[in-house]
């Protein structure tokens, strides 16, 4: 019976833009504890999202519903610029630091000083920025460019690291669920930020509170492989 449930769940949520626990619990006429306990296990298996008590589907050949650069960078904007400025404690002069595309790490490039330091991203709004500062040795991976995330995709990206030693990569996300995996819309920046949290010698991730208890389409690793997060979520949130 719970293996028909979950297919017809399945079905139903790829019929529409998502359902709610609630709605969800009544259709199928069992406990809302047993449809939490058949969306968490659809969501592990990396078949659904859940946010805010509502799960949709996640289609095999989309894995990319995020929002645009500019529309991320208009959210929660002053929340994001301190998370940022908080980072910039990790920061000294000599250390090679990598940043993703994320609208976090754009507040925080704003926010660098111009001193001595190697920065590798992905972002262009990252390198236009980076190109103000004299002192920075600036590095691209280059690649093509996504208009939507304004950031390159270069596949090879493992080569090119290869002949780097990152001492801190400092990243965002779009969510982090109650078991502590990190994930993102897009499998091309997932992908970045996996293989950049694998390499780096420390991780820290910028996150505000509007992304606890959320997931999305790629999974980019869990909380265990992060040095430290900077978040102004409350501690009962976390």
């Amino acid at each position: 019976m719970k293996s028909s449930r979950l297919q017809n769940i399945i079905q139903l949520l790829s019929g529409c833009d998502g359902l709610t626990t609630d709605t969800l619990a009544e259709h199928f006429a069992v406990s809302k504890e047993t449809i939490r306990r058949d969306l968490k296990g659809l969501q592990q298996q990396g078949k659904i999202v859940r946010h805010h008590g509502r799960a949709r589907a996640i289609h095999p050949n989309s894995r990319d519903g995020g929002e645009p650069f500019g529309a991320r960078l208009k959210s929660h904007y002053a929340d994001k610029a301190d998370i940022a400025h908080r980072a910039l404690d990790w920061i000294s002069t000599g250390m090679t630091v990598a940043l993703d595309a994320s609208s976090t790490c754009f507040h925080l490039a704003r926010q660098l000083p111009d001193i001595e330091l190697t920065v590798f991203t992905n972002s262009l709004p990252i390198c236009h920025e980076m190109a103000k500062r004299e002192r920075i040795n600036l590095i691209c991976t280059g690649g093509t460019l996504d208009r939507k995330y304004r950031c390159y995709v270069n596949p090879a990206l493992v080569t090119l690291l290869k002949g780097l030693d990152i001492d801190l990569f400092i990243f965002s996300c779009e969510g982090v669920d109650e078991q502590g995996n990190i994930w993102d819309p897009a499998e091309q920046n997932a992908a970045f930020k996996a293989q950049l949290l694998r390499r780096a010698s420390q991780s820290l991730l910028l996150i505000d509170k509007s992304k606890f208890q959320r997931s999305s389409e790629v999974k980019i690793g869990s909380l265990s492989q992060v040095t430290q997060m900077i978040t102004d979520a409350h501690p009962s949130r976390r």
